[in-house]
C-alpha cells in the first residue's frame, strides 16, 4: 500500500489546488449566503480573518514579521492595490451573477497573469499565449454579454476587471517568490492593507449585521485564508504549467453547488463561454507542458 509520504509532488499539487478551488467556490457561497451588505463590508471581514490566519503562521515560523527585503516592498503594495480591487470585484459579481458565471470571470486571471508578466516581470508572450489570451477574452464576452439591455452588464464587467486585478496580483507575487519572499507574508501584507483601505469605508457606511451574517462572513474569511494558503503550497508542490489547469474546477463545484442552492442555471451563451476559456487554458497548459519538455530535451 502506498503511503502518503510515497505520493509524488506533482498529485500532491494536484490535491492542493482542487482544495483551494473548493474552499474559493465556498467562500464565494457564504458572500452571497451575507445577504444585502456592501461588498466593502463583505471584503473587510474576509480578509481581517484571513489577515489573523496569515500572522498565527508567521508567529508559528517564528519568523519576522517584515519583508524579506526593502526592495520587495513596492512589489507587495502592488499585489495589495491589485489584490484589493480584484476582491471586492469578485464579490460585487458574486453577489448580482450566478455562480458560475462570477467564477469563470474571475478565471481570467490566469490569462491576464500572462499580460502583466510581459510589464512586471518583462517576459515575452509566445504567439500561441496570445492567441489564447485573445480566445479567453472573446469567451468572457459570451458572459458578460455586452449589451444596453443586458442588467447584468455592470457587475459583469467587474467580475472582468476582478479577474484582471487577480491576474496582476499573481504576477506580482511570482515576481515576489523569486524575490525570497515568504508566501505567508505576502497574505498577511495583503490582508492588512485591504482592511486598512476599506475600514474607513466601514466606519461611515456600516450595515448592520445579524449574528447569522456574523457566522456566515466568519466562515467567508476561513474559506478564503485555506484557498490562499493552499494554492500557495500547490505551487510549492509543481509548478503552474504542471497543475494550473485543475484550477477551473471551481468553475464546475460553482456550477453545481449554484444549482442545488440558488437554482441558478447557465444560459446557452455563457456555457458557450465556459467553453471557450476553458479549451483556451487547456490549449496553453498543453503548449507550456510541450515547451519545457523541449526544453529539457536539448538541455539533456
Amino acid at each position: 500500500m502506498t503511503s502518503a509520504k510515497a505520493l509524488p509532488d506533482k498529485y500532491k499539487g494536484i490535491i492542493c489546488i482542487l482544495l483551494s478551488a473548493f474552499c474559493f467556490t465556498f467562500m464565494n457561497i457564504f458572500v452571497r449566503l451575507a445577504g444585502d451588505l456592501p461588498s466593502v463590508q463583505k471584503s473587510f471581514f474576509r480578509n481581517l480573518v484571513a489577515f489573523f490566519f496569515a500572522l498565527v503562521i508567521l508567529i508559528k515560523e517564528k519568523a519576522p514579521i517584515k519583508p524579506h527585503s526593502k526592495k520587495n516592498l513596492p512589489a507587495l503594495i502592488a499585489r495589495a492595490v491589485f489584490g484589493t480591487v480584484g476582491v471586492l470585484c469578485n464579490f460585487y459579481a458574486v453577489d448580482h451573477l450566478m455562480l458560475s458565471d462570477a467564477s469563470m470571470l474571475n478565471k481570467m486571471s490566469p490569462f491576464f497573469a500572462v499580460v502583466f508578466s510581459i510589464f512586471i516581470l518583462k517576459e515575452k508572450a509566445a504567439p500561441v499565449q496570445v492567441l489564447g489570451i485573445i480566445a479567453a477574452f472573446i469567451g468572457s464576452l459570451f458572459i458578460i454579454k455586452p449589451s444596453f439591455t443586458n442588467m447584468e452588464l455592470l457587475p459583469s464587467v467587474l467580475g472582468f476587471i476582478g479577474g484582471m486585478g487577480a491576474g496582476a496580483a499573481y504576477a506580482c507575487v511570482r515576481l515576489l517568490t523569486n524575490r525570497g519572499e515568504r508566501g505567508s507574508y505576502v497574505v498577511f501584507f495583503f490582508s492588512g492593507f485591504s482592511c486598512l483601505v476599506t475600514l474607513p469605508f466601514l466606519i461611515f457606511d456600516f450595515h448592520y449585521m445579524t449574528p447569522m451574517q456574523w457566522l456566515i462572513l466568519l466562515g467567508a474569511g476561513l474559506a478564503a485564508a485555506g484557498g490562499q494558503f493552499t494554492i500557495t503550497a500547490a505551487y510549492k508542490f509543481a509548478p503552474a504549467r504542471e497543475i494550473s489547469v485543475y484550477d477551473y474546477s471551481q468553475v464546475i463545484f460553482s456550477a453545481v453547488m449554484g444549482f442545488f442552492l440558488f437554482s441558478q442555471l447557465p444560459d446557452l451563451l455563457s456555457v458557450t463561454g465556459y467553453i471557450i476559456i476553458c479549451a483556451a487554458a487547456v490549449g496553453m497548459f498543453l503548449y507550456n507542458n510541450k515547451r519545457k519538455g523541449n526544453e529539457n530535451g536539448k538541455g539533456s
